[in-house]
């Protein structure tokens, strides 16, 4: 996943700023006037068309510092949709950077020209996904990026909030493929929350689950349509972010904030039956945003992981065993950046089966190696720590070794204590330090066995 140039990253930010711009002017080209309303406390803007009874007022969205910009520059945005196809085709073509297929592409662009997305609509899913290559600066593997479905979010409470509405979804896809169809509801089968054209594209609209768990759809007046219910998906849509899809001159979207989306395909991961295919697209999706966002963006990581976390017993049963399933480097990576202990970890342990022991000049440490969940794990102490405790002070690299293997079962213990219980220090490795050691033996119990290895691992995915 090498990162593509900065100036790749400095091209799609100046594409999302003129898409946003572009669809702002596109949706409000009639002659009218942007009027503000505050609603429990905080205010949004409509488009006012008409007077008397034929007066209309269409949702633009809730105040901010840039719809207030976009407002103010309204009447002067120029048409720059070449401009904006450059723009696509060059990340496109010069940075490898993932778009849609083309069916799919149109289908967005339909939705989002009905105006599905400033209604507060979010895109989800895979398609969502392709967006965060561009958006974070990364490349993410193609075999993830691949899919026939779209998928579209929105909470039914702000549906009917906005006070306005675009045509019937059926209607909208019509206009896309004539072929598209309504597929009944496997609940209530008078009822479609999917939609699907003859070769196989599909639109499901989603909303989030409201008190009890129910598969019995619900009505987004806003869209035009069902959704079916689905828990967790409250989390995942909270507080998108605006994106632009790579297809024609860009289509501006909203997508789920990449770190709730990271950790929402780690929970809903294990709510799907084993060997299910879409099970290890959302491990792997969640693998590699988790390892990107520590790096570029881990304060938004800790605090939607927190969020989550916080939910109670259930989220954080389902986020410890997708955890689980990682490689381990980013699943250390993400205990570390949330400051969890490895024994946080369901069943995880740390054995050992008699590897050689080794002295590190350079760093000057002894090292050992562990297994824990199937993975190996570098286990080190320091000179300093062989040294005021294991009675190798004076000696060579060599004594220092044999110091290790005449304390191996002391020190395994120690290690292995040390990489359950404390912080992680570093992924898939453990140091013992001279101030550890005091500690450390407090808490380590006495044995005269060392863990073993049993020679099992866990399955890999």
């Amino acid at each position: 996943m090498a990162a593509p140039p900065l100036v790749a990253q400095t091209t799609y930010a100046e594409l999302l700023e003129r898409c946003a711009n572009a669809a702002f002017d596109q949706a409000f080209t009639e002659d009218g006037a942007f009027t503000a309303k505050t609603i429990k406390g905080r205010r949004y803007w409509y488009f006012q068309t008409g007077t008397g009874a034929a007066r209309t007022q269409r949702y633009v969205g809730p105040e901010t510092p840039e719809l207030l910009a976009q407002i103010e520059h309204h009447k002067t945005a120029r048409n720059d949709e070449r401009q904006r196809r450059t723009l696509v085709s060059s990340l496109l073509r010069s940075y490898n950077l993932p778009g849609p297929i083309p069916r799919i592409g149109d289908v967005i662009a339909g939705l989002a020209e009905a105006g599905v997305f400033r209604l507060r609509g979010v895109l989800v899913g895979t398609v969502a996904y392709q967006t965060y290559s561009a958006m974070l600066g990364i490349r993410l593997s193609s075999s993830l990026l691949q899919t026939a479905d779209v998928d579209i979010a929105q909470a039914r409470d702000v549906s009917v909030a906005v006070e306005d509405s675009t045509p019937p979804v059926i209607d909208t896809l019509r206009k896309v493929d004539k072929s598209f169809r309504d597929v009944p509801n496997a609940s209530d089968s008078r009822r479609s929350t999917s939609y699907v054209d003859r070769d196989g594209i599909r639109v499901d609209f989603l909303t989030p689950t409201r008190g009890a768990n129910t598969d019995k759809p619900q009505s987004l007046p806003s869209l035009q349509t069902d959704a079916q219910p689905l828990p967790f998906l409250d989390y995942l849509i909270y507080q998108p972010e605006s994106a632009v899809i790579l297809y024609n001159a860009g289509i501006y979207v909203q997508v789920p904030a990449p770190a709730r989306y990271a950790v929402h395909k780690l929970i809903v991961s294990r709510r799907r039956p084993e060997g299910f295919a879409k099970r290890d697209k959302d491990l792997l999706q969640a693998e590699a945003l988790l390892a990107v966002l520590a790096e570029k963006r881990p304060h938004e990581l800790q605090l939607a992981w927190q969020e989550a976390y916080k939910r109670g017993p259930t989220w954080r049963r389902l986020l410890t065993e997708g955890l689980i399933q990682l490689e381990a480097p980013v699943r250390d990576l993400t205990l570390k950046l949330v400051d969890l202990p490895r024994s946080t970890i369901p069943g995880i342990d740390l054995t050992f089966a008699n590897a050689p022991v080794r002295y590190d000049f350079g760093r000057d440490i002894a090292t050992f190696e562990g297994t824990a969940l199937g993975s190996p794990v570098i286990c080190a102490i320091s000179r300093e720590a062989l040294d005021d405790y294991f009675g190798t002070d004076g000696q060579d690299q060599k004594g220092r070794v044999e110091g290790v293997l005449r304390n191996r079962s002391k020190i395994e213990q120690l290690a292995r204590t040390k990489y359950l219980s404390r912080p992680v220090d570093e992924p898939g490795a453990v140091l013992i330090k001279t101030m550890d050691v005091p500690r450390l033996l407090k808490e380590t119990p006495a044995k005269k066995h060392p863990a073993r290895s049993t020679g099992k691992s866990r399955t890999k995915r």
